[in-house]
């Protein structure tokens, strides 16, 4: 063999192991991927319009306003829904208590009945009030309920991608799902979820990315049922971070006195 040949299959050996040592593991390519979506600063807030459409085009929209709080450095976190409008679903809340080794709590409150209710441990993949987004999404899953594996790099949107496979260790409603991380922001920029038969369920997708307080953020976002072809779209405005907001402010009190939350 030529000698210029073998310098060439040296010099491409020597940059695959280079490449491959810059990988970093799945796992914590998908946990930092989490805290950049679900975690970024000490806490947030933002007014939030929810779109539903039909495959029929025919739409409904929902205002409502969304806080968060984190709590110490493992993970444990608050957060705060509430609905403005439209009528039907004014006053309506959702409040998690998110911990990081041990399940979550939820809570719904429904002001027509005035009553507070637990939202059990096997809904959490249910529909979020009709959207298509499930109660899981909104706050973020256990990633240790899952195996993750890395899949390829490639490009999506001119932005350069790690590609990972992220499958459940116990049965659940879905088999898998399939990532593409943002390399430099971390941001998950697509998502796609296949059912117990392996079909494409869901896709999920960031938008629109903005910097805000020097957090990059998704302040627009969807999720699309394949099937049906429904789609929710979420889009954030007037967003803050690091606002100073209350650990008392993520109660049940908070859930059926929401005047009382700040703007």
């Amino acid at each position: 063999m030529h000698a210029s040949t073998l310098w060439l299959l040296a010099g491409l050996a020597l940059f695959a192991r280079i490449s491959n040592a810059q990988t970093p593991p799945a796992d914590e390519i998908v946990k930092r991927a989490s805290s950049a979506l679900y975690q970024a600063a000490g806490d947030f807030q933002a007014d939030v319009t929810m779109t539903l459409a039909n495959a029929r085009g025919a739409k409904r929209e929902r205002r409502l306003r969304m806080l968060r709080i984190n709590l110490g450095e493992q993970g444990e976190q608050r957060y705060l829904v509430v609905f403005d409008s439209p009528a039907d679903v004014r006053g309506l809340g959702f409040l998690v208590w998110k911990y990081p080794k041990r399940e979550d709590d939820r809570w719904l409150y429904f002001p027509a009945l005035k009553v507070v209710k637990r939202v059990a441990a096997d809904d959490k993949r249910s529909s979020f009030v009709g959207s298509d987004f499930t109660y899981e999404d909104i706050s973020g899953r256990d990633l240790e309920e899952e195996t993750h594996a890395f899949v390829r790099e490639e490009k999506i949107d001119d932005r350069q991608v790690y590609v990972i496979e992220s499958k459940p260790k116990q049965v659940t409603t879905y088999s898998r799902r399939v990532s593409w991380i943002d390399i430099e922001r971390w941001l998950p920029l697509k998502e796609e979820y296949f059912d117990t038969r392996d079909s494409l369920a869901r896709i999920f997708k960031a938008e629109k990315i903005e910097s805000i307080d020097g957090q990059w953020t998704v302040t627009s976002r969807s999720m699309t049922t394949v099937q049906s072809k429904h789609r929710t779209e979420v889009i954030f405005g007037n967003v803050r971070y690091d606002a100073g907001l209350g650990e008392e402010l993520f109660t049940e009190r908070s859930l059926r006195n929401p005047a009382a939350l700040p703007r």
